[in-house]
């Protein structure tokens, strides 16, 4: 059979369409070889040679490289609430105030006590000659003192009951600064126990705060359970976890700070309300730590990060040292004297010390004016040591 020639040519342009292409190799633009390339090489850089302030940046690390963090838009800021902004201009504006000019500047000596001052005698004796350049104030939660010292009577105040670590504390605190606060030629503010001791003769404690223009207010950053394991989060968003601090209450302020802690309410029904004893499973005190956080929020500058009152608590207890008739010794009051740097440990597993010098107006010197916890036994050897330790 004769097959047609149309077919052929049929067949023929079959055999032609199915036959493989040959494609030329393609080509990726030359930019983006050069793109990927500068990209490799700037994260080999940052790997490399890091920028001082930074650590190397591990390109598997959970968290974004430091160096890379610069390129990024910063995070947005915290919106204040409508009390916030009313309290931080209230505080501004009072950190912007003048000092007084007194013609007659005094120093307000506030005295928290259960009850008896066992060491008005040697009060006395540190006040003897210096009158008109201080002030006394006595809040006695428990009961009304008798007073031994002319320069004590009819410094009461009007008390009301205090419990160890609970807000009222911190609620005394505020009524010897309001009563205080009364006299205008007070310009700094000393909060003392029962059990404290002065240091030094009054012209070395006087020059020592009035001619400085911070407040000794005790503060610093505890990561443990005592420290930051002790924020709730209730106290946001006012208070922020990072802002959280601590110290021991018994400070020395300037009369502007004390104003500032009058005046405030927003950041101390916070502690009222979410810093107590047995909250949630923790044990919260306000005294330790409503003081160091508020200052360290609105005025850290304003603040040396130490207290002047000295406290042992080298026993690792939940209270400090306190001094028997057999401790006290020349050779003691004078070590205690001659600390010039305030040291915290933190209450994590770590025992972080921290140890920074005590500097007075870019001077380092002896941190400590006063100190605790002394027994009424030791007043008698306190009294004999008096002009000779004061005077080193």
């Amino acid at each position: 059979m004769k097959i047609p020639k149309a077919w052929w040519l049929g067949i023929g342009e079959m055999q032609v369409m199915l036959a493989p292409r040959h494609r030329p190799p393609s080509r990726r633009p030359l930019w983006i070889i050069i793109l990927v390339s500068l990209v490799c090489v700037s994260l080999i850089g940052a790997y490399v040679y890091p920028p001082r302030q930074h650590t190397p940046c591990y390109l598997f690390s959970s968290s974004v490289c430091s160096p890379l963090k610069q390129w990024l838009p910063p995070a947005p800021a915290r919106v204040f609430t409508d009390d916030e902004i009313a309290a931080r201009v209230v505080i501004k504006d009072i950190l912007d105030i003048p000092n007084i000019q007194s013609k007659n500047p005094k120093i307000a000596f506030m005295f928290l006590t259960p009850g008896r001052l066992p060491f008005e005698k040697l009060w006395e004796k540190f006040f003897r000659g210096h009158e008109g350049r201080f002030s006394i104030y006595v809040h006695a939660s428990k009961e009304r003192p008798e007073h031994e010292s002319p320069l004590f009577m009819n410094r009461d105040i009007r008390s009301e009951k205090v419990s160890w670590g609970k807000i009222t504390m911190v609620d005394a605190e505020k009524r010897l600064l309001a009563n205080a606060l009364l006299d205008t030629d007070n310009q700094h503010f000393v909060l003392l126990s029962d059990s404290c001791v002065p240091l030094h003769d009054f012209d070395y404690v006087y020059s020592y705060l009035m001619d400085i223009n911070i407040s000794f207010i005790d503060c610093f950053e505890d990561p443990g359970p005592h420290g930051a394991g002790r924020y709730s989060d209730h106290m946001l968003p006012e208070i922020e976890k990072k802002d959280w601090r601590k110290g021991a209450q018994w400070f020395s302020m300037k009369r502007q700070h004390a104003l500032i802690v009058l005046a405030d309410t927003l950041y101390y029904l916070k502690f009222k309300h979410f810093c107590k004893p047995g909250m949630e499973g923790r044990n919260c005190y306000a005294d330790e730590h409503y003081l160091p956080t508020f200052f360290h929020m609105i005025d850290p500058s304003g603040i040396a990060n130490w207290s002047v009152t000295h406290v042992d608590w080298s026993e690792g207890k939940w209270h400090p040292r306190a001094y028997r008739a057999q401790d006290v010794t020349f050779e003691l009051l004078k070590n205690i004297t001659s600390i010039d740097e305030s040291m915290h440990v933190t209450s994590d597993a770590k025992k972080e010390v921290q140890r920074k010098p005590c500097l007075w107006n870019g001077l380092k010197r002896p941190c400590y004016l006063f100190a605790r916890k002394f027994y009424p036994e030791t007043l008698d050897n306190l009294m004999q040591y008096f002009s000779n330790y004061t005077s080193m």
